[in-house]
């Protein structure tokens, strides 16, 4: 939370000193991400495919843009175009894996360090199309489709790894074939600023933007339930994922209570909740909200859970300015690669 908040320039006199110190990183970052970008794009190193399209969403950032939602959209939108879609992931937390497998039980879920190894096991489990989980900078496997997602929450452009969440900078969105700018708590003309900035570098690059909205309201199986009301105490958002606080405002917002009101019980991303973490919070509060990241893993702990009222706030995504633009570039992804001249005014963003 504090390395958020140092990101945010809200952490003080701690902060603009652990800014200062950071700058050698941050240059070395720069340094080595950008040699080995520039090997790829000179072709010193160079990418291998699979016998099947590769769709990757990825983003510029570390975390929280709404990457796992996106690979659910896609993936739906590739089965109703009569494709068999299947999931290729770094896995880097069981939570993603389980939650995909809970989404699409029919869909292939492969997770490998080496994308490569992952997008060739979903094609094996009969996967004709491969959607690549947080991909952009794993430049090692081809793709015929990259979309990188940008929340509006973060400034843009931003400092880089470790000054700043920034993995590469705004020059790397000439490699991209679609941008989707996500929001949760942002308004949609910070949304629309983010899009236009973007739109103003790369006047022919597709620029799409989406809201994460509340979702309906689930049980630990995923089951809809009829309503998330919390009789008594404010209930306790528990949560392991990237952006906690924006959980809690988002809970707070469905709830219409003072986002203040709910206690935050926050755990490093994809953390792995044991017994020894459950127990404390169980016996503090007696009523959660969690996200479907975190219901996947606690299912687990049903009983030592029994006596918690737990509700699950899903996720559903609405497209607000862009989505012809994706079917477009999801039409021709089917059709056998994407459009090699994009329309030169696809970047434009209209005021809604």
């Amino acid at each position: 939370a504090w390395v958020r908040r140092w990101w945010r320039g809200e952490a003080g006199v701690a902060g603009a000193a652990a800014s200062v110190a950071a700058l050698p990183l941050e240059a070395l970052f720069r340094l080595g991400s950008g040699l080995r970008s520039a090997a790829y794009d000179r072709g010193v190193l160079s990418a291998t495919g699979v016998v099947a399209p590769v769709l990757s969403v990825g983003n510029l950032t570390v975390g929280g843009t709404g990457k796992t939602p996106m690979v659910r959209w896609f993936v739906q939108a590739l089965k109703e175009r009569g494709r068999r879609p299947g999931i290729a992931t770094r896995g880097y937390g069981r939570d993603e894996i389980l939650l995909h497998r809970r989404w699409h039980p029919d869909v292939p879920v492969a997770a490998d360090a080496d994308r490569i190894a992952a997008a060739g096991a979903a094609v094996r489990a009969s996967a004709d199309v491969v959607v690549l989980d947080d991909g952009f900078q794993h430049r090692r496997l081809g793709r015929d489709l990259d979309v990188v997602l940008l929340d509006a929450e973060t400034p843009f452009p931003g400092r880089r790894l470790p000054r700043g969440p920034y993995r590469e900078g705004p020059s790397a969105l000439g490699r991209a074939d679609l941008v989707v700018v996500t929001r949760r708590s942002a308004s949609k003309a910070e949304a629309r600023r983010v899009a236009e900035a973007v739109a103003a570098r790369y006047p022919a690059l597709p620029v799409a933007r989406v809201a994460l909205v509340p979702g309906d309201w689930q049980d630990l199986d995923g089951r809809v339930v009829a309503s998330g009301d919390h009789d008594g105490d404010p209930p306790a958002v528990v949560t392991a994922v990237a952006r906690p606080r924006s959980v809690r405002s988002l809970a707070a917002r469905v709830l219409q209570r003072p986002e203040q009101t709910l206690p935050l019980v926050a755990f490093p991303d994809h953390h792995d909740f044991g017994a020894d973490d459950l127990e404390p919070i169980a016996a503090r509060h007696r009523s959660w909200i969690v996200t479907e990241k975190d219901a996947v893993k606690l299912v687990e702990h049903a009983d030592l859970l029994s006596d918690v009222r737990i509700r699950v706030l899903g996720l559903r995504l609405v497209w607000e300015h862009g989505l012809d633009g994706v079917d477009r570039a999801l039409e021709v992804l089917c059709a056998g690669g994407v459009d090699p001249a994009p329309d030169s005014d696809a970047g434009a963003e209209a005021a809604p």
